[in-house]
Formats: structure tokens, sequence, C-alpha cells
């Protein structure tokens, strides 16, 4: 009776013990972690059945919503370098995904959201050749080199001065009121592929930014722990799909990263040249499949 006792028992604990792999998703840092690790995992297998889906998933590609079953998740990509933003207060995360492979390469801001311990939305800001200054060997010679670290707790920005920065950043699109803007030295701006810094201390990440452009649809997550914050938004109602991603530190712009999606037979606002080499005034040939 005792053997047969026991054996129930650690049955019982066996079943009430959700899977391994899903267990840890939570709307917690650990939890946010957690799921972003099973993106990852699923985005280098092009197979997301490792994630735990929400029945009644948003899959979102570019601002457009599309069958899982078709979207870039399914493709098996060799991940060069990935950073995430984790922000529990919202319960989502962003990361920037970078593949440098010939055959195809991308660089991907992808956004999740959980609910109940589930993946409720996943959202990519897919961009490859086509794309606004895409250049992926450029992104991954600079990306991975910068620090975007861990910020001590004594010195991290509230959230919403890391959202001030990055919309004070936004709105000198429009007006061009550089002055408002809190730029920090030095200051690099990596935009598709194209760098503006040439690494010195006077790099500044004012130069190369247009007016009249009104980049609107803002939708933000933040992470304090690392002094940043991602924008989804776009450039004109109903426009051009857009992330801007922020470094900010001691309330002062450090790093910025732009991907952005150009839908075929549209056009980017001609902006002048952001760095010192020649920027064209539209993508290159649209070749995505």
């Amino acid at each position: 009776m005792i053997r047969i006792l026991g054996k129930w028992i650690v049955l019982s604990a066996v079943l009430l013990v959700p899977a391994a792999s899903f267990a840890q998703v939570a709307c917690t840092r650990e939890g946010l972690q957690a799921a972003t690790n099973l993106y990852i995992e699923a985005q280098s297998k092009g197979d997301p059945s490792g994630m735990p889906l929400a029945n009644g998933l948003a899959y979102i590609e570019n601002m457009q919503v599309v069958d899982i079953k078709s979207g870039v998740i399914q493709k098996p990509l060799k991940i060069d370098f990935h950073r995430t933003l984790i922000d529990p207060a919202t319960c989502q995360t962003f990361t920037e995904v970078i593949v440098t492979d010939k055959s195809h390469p991308y660089v991907l801001g992808t956004r999740l959201r959980i609910n109940h311990d589930k993946i409720a939305e996943i959202e990519s800001l897919v961009t490859q050749q086509g794309d606004w200054l895409f250049n992926a060997d450029n992104y991954y010679k600079w990306s991975p080199g910068e620090d975007w670290g861990v910020i001590p707790p004594g010195q991290r920005d509230s959230r919403d001065t890391l959202v001030a920065a990055a919309n004070a950043y936004l709105d000198a699109f429009l007006e061009k009121k550089l002055d408002l803007v809190p730029w920090g030295f030095p200051c690099n701006r990596t935009e598709g592929g194209l760098r503006t810094g040439k690494g010195v201390p006077e790099d500044s990440c004012q130069v190369g930014v247009p007016a009249g452009v009104n980049i609107v649809a803002r939708r933000f997550i933040v992470d304090q722990t690392t002094g940043t914050v991602v924008a989804f938004c776009t450039f004109s109602v109903g426009g051009i799909p857009d992330t801007h991603l922020f470094r900010v530190e001691k309330g002062k712009l450090r790093f910025v990263h732009t991907l952005t999606h150009v839908p075929p037979g549209r056009q980017v606002p001609r902006v002048p040249n952001p760095g010192n080499s020649p920027a064209p005034s539209n993508p290159a040939p649209d070749k995505r499949d």
C-alpha cells in the first residue's frame, strides 16, 4: 500500500508540472526573457511550434496582419546577433535580430506581447534588400560592439524620461526643432546600415534629420534597466512602417537604430545624407521574394 501511495504521489506531482519549455513564460523580467529565448530558437529553426502561442494569436509583419504559416518565422535563419528590450510594465519585449547570410540577409525588429503565460502577439518589422538603406553587413559591423548594457539602479532614467527622449527625436522630423532633442555626445545613429559617426567624441545624431515628416502611430516598449526605448511608428498616416530604437544615458541620446520597410511602389521622404557615404534618395531595386 505504501509503495502504491508513493507512486501515486510522484505521478500526481508530474501531472501538475506544466511543460518545461512553457512554464517560465510570464509577465516578469525572467518570464519575458524566457519568451524571447523561445522566439530566437523558433526563428533559428523556422518552426514556432515550441512557442506557447495563445488561441487567437496576432501575427503581424510590417504592420500588416498575415498568416503565421507564411511568415518569416517559418524560415530558418542563421542569427548572427540579437539584443532584447524587456518591458514588464506592458508585458512586452523587443528583439533586434541581424542575419548576414549572403543568400538572404535580414534585419528584424520583433515585438512579443505576453498574456496569461501565452504569447498573444508577434509583430516583426522585417527589413531586407530593397528596404531603406538596407545593409545587414554594416548593421552587424556596428551593433554588437556598442554598449547597451545594464545601467546601475541609481543612474537609471525614468520611463517618462526615456519616452520623452524618443518623442523629442521623432518630433524633430516635423518642424526640425533640434534644440528640443536631448542630444548626447558622442551619439551614433545606424539607419538601415548607414552610420552617422566617425568614432570620435564629437559624433552626433543630429545630421540628416529632415523637416516636414510627420511620424505617427507611435507605440513604445521601454526597458529602464538598459536605458532603452523603441518606437513602432509610421512616416505619415498609413505610411512607411518603421522602428526607432534608442539608448539613453543620463537623459541624453547615445545610440539610435532605425529599421524602415518600404512597400513596393512606395518611397521614403528624401533626406540629407546622414553620413559621409553616398545615400540614395530611394532604396535599391526591390528584389524581395
